[in-house]
């Protein structure tokens, strides 16, 4: 993940120096202007230079040191909030920020702001259990480092994926239709399935069994993680390495039902 650093440049922070110092400099001559007429000509230079000095040094160096450190806190605060979606083992969105993210589409959606469709996928690792029994935690955490790696690489710039359990992970597509999204969903399997996992120096196949259900019109979060959880039991209790997914008609009920085993 990248941080946006548009509002916090060096640009912003120049900007509001030069800007804030013109404007100690302007009020230091507008103040003392009143007493210009009295002065003689040396004096009237020296009233003229100290007004643009003392702005200049004293109101630039305050204006810098201001917005740099604003520039500092405001990075940090980036920073933080990155660090609190993100799951630390992945690097993916953790399962608080992957729900946020949809439900702020899902209520665009219903003011008519973005498109009204899209996917949700589920992504569940096989068999991992016997991955951390037979080769460790450490050779567990990195099967699940390649699974989400293998997974960003499958989807468009606007599809997000999170980590929404130990070995589970969740896939939203906005505005992608029915066969958009059941591609999507074929590419992870089959990509996963063809990953190179030696831990040990030992071959060990990873698989993936994924739920998913397509949307078009309103719907909520909590109604398509419970399709996309009820199609993803069926792709592991058909026998696992496979995908089931669901497309729903404009009002949300169930018009399509398809899965594929591999």
């Amino acid at each position: 993940m990248r941080i946006d650093l548009s509002s916090t440049s060096w640009g912003r922070v120049i900007a509001v120096t030069i800007a804030g110092t013109a404007i100690c400099i302007a009020a230091a001559f507008f103040v003392d202007s009143f007493n210009f007429p009295s002065l003689s000509p040396d004096a009237l230079r020296w009233a003229q230079l100290t007004d643009l000095l003392l702005p200049l040094v004293l109101g630039g160096s305050f204006f810098f040191f201001l917005m740099f450190k604003m520039r500092q806190l405001a990075i940090a605060q980036k920073e933080l909030s990155i660090v609190a979606a993100t799951d630390s083992l992945t690097a993916v969105f953790n399962r608080g920020a992957f729900s946020m993210l949809v439900e702020a589409y899902l209520d665009q959606a219903r003011s008519h702001s973005v498109v009204n469709a899209g996917a949700l996928l589920i992504v569940d690792a096989d068999h991992f259990k016997t991955i951390n029994d037979r080769f460790g935690h450490d050779c567990g955490d990195q099967a699940l480092k390649l699974i989400a790696r293998t997974i960003q690489g499958q989807l468009r710039g606007a599809d997000i994926v999170g980590r929404i359990g130990g070995e589970e992970f969740a896939v939203f597509l906005p505005g992608a239709d029915s066969s958009q999204s059941w591609l999507v969903a074929e590419g992870i399997r089959r990509r996963i399935r063809e990953v190179e996992f030696y831990p040990g120096e030992r071959p060990c196949p990873l698989s993936v069994s994924i739920g998913g259900i397509a949307f078009s019109g309103p719907t909520t979060y909590a109604d398509m993680f419970q399709a996309a959880d009820k199609h993803l039991y069926k792709a592991k209790s058909n026998g696992r390495d496979q995908v089931s997914f669901e497309t729903t008609a404009s009002r949300g009920r169930p018009d399509g039902d398809t899965a594929t085993v591999h």
